[in-house]
């Protein structure tokens, strides 16, 4: 089975229809991406109330987490292609901000 190649904005604008409302919780949280290589860009996710909305460009508000990667990289870690764990151990996903909030992420959002 070959591998579906999503562009960021792809990724990004499938987001918020891909939240898992009691993963979620009461998470209130906006989540900053900056994304390098070939799509490179930055992007944000705000989850709260149960449900995502996502965007283009600076974030409206101070994120809670920034998430830094090779966009094609993160890509595959949403869809389930690659290991966020293993990714960040490996210097490919940088975070800073709340690490309890990025651990939850892996789990907020369907991956297939």
């Amino acid at each position: 089975m070959s591998e579906v190649q999503l562009s960021p904005d792809d990724l990004f604008q499938a987001i918020p229809s891909r939240l898992i409302p009691e993963k979620a919780g009461s998470t209130n949280a906006t989540i900053a991406f900056e994304l390098s290589g070939e799509h490179a860009g930055k992007w944000w996710v705000k989850v709260h109330d149960g449900a995502a909305e996502s965007g283009k460009g600076d974030s409206p508000e101070t994120p809670k987490l920034t998430v830094l990667a090779d966009a094609g990289d993160l890509v595959k870690i949403m869809l389930g292609q690659m290991d966020g764990t293993s990714a960040f151990m490996q210097g490919k996903l940088k975070i800073k901000g709340d690490m309890g909030l990025a651990i939850k992420m892996l789990t907020m959002f369907k991956r297939t």
